[in-house]
């Protein structure tokens, strides 16, 4: 099996550190003992070779010899098809594991996104448009404080699933929004004390870390 490449941001600002999405990628090659090594392609200045692999100019997307992904979700499925530590492959269990890695993408992760641009921008502001968004938002928050107050998670064991749907939610907790709901935290808590997140995490910002040194910022 050939070596897998993630490609990510050469440099970002420290507000979104230890949230850039390669994080995703690199919690899920931990947590099934994969192979794999981290290139970067300029922030500040994304040049067309970028835009081929990622056509909105963002950021991972993973090489596997020949094969290129783009999109989170889409290359958390491609690894989870070669690895049962991120996903069963008999039916039932894949399956369920797909429809909750689909949820956090679908119905949980486009509320939290929206509500955390507000939030990092530190507008406040009571506007109607915000009210609709804060409603949402807790409305899509309440059904999984519901789900996760039964379960360790999302598909029996722990999946590709739980990277995604944590990953959205940990972006609230951020910002306390998640005071009300005491399953959630909880079940933040135990994804992130997994030794496969907790490196993930630190070498990212290690790796962030590394290009304010090259900048010497």
């Amino acid at each position: 099996m050939s070596e897998f490449v993630i490609t990510t941001f050469d440099w970002v600002p420290e507000t979104p550190r230890g949230y850039v999405r390669d994080i995703r990628l690199r919690w899920a090659l931990e947590e099934a003992g994969l192979a794999y090594r981290v290139e970067s392609t300029p922030f500040n200045n994304r040049q067309k070779e970028h835009f081929l692999r990622q056509p909105f100019g963002q950021v991972p997307w993973l090489s596997d010899g020949d094969v290129f992904i783009f999109e989170s979700g889409a290359i958390l499925l491609y690894l989870a098809e070669r690895s049962t530590a991120l996903m069963p492959h008999e039916p039932l269990g894949r399956n369920k594991v797909i429809e909750w890695l689909f949820a956090g993408l679908n119905s949980v992760e486009m509320a939290t996104v929206p509500w955390s641009f507000f939030m990092f921008s530190d507008d406040h502001e009571a506007t109607p448009g915000r009210k609709i968004l804060d409603n949402f938002l807790q409305s899509r928050l309440h059904h999984m404080e519901q789900e996760l107050a039964e379960r360790e998670w999302l598909a029996d064991d722990f999946s590709v699933a739980d990277i995604v749907m944590v990953d959205a939610l940990r972006l609230v907790d951020r910002f306390n929004g998640l005071e009300q709901h005491s399953a959630s935290r909880a079940y933040i808590a135990r994804a992130t004390a997994r030794p496969a997140f907790a490196k993930a995490h630190a070498d990212q910002l290690a790796f962030y870390a590394a290009a304010d040194s090259k900048l010497n910022l």
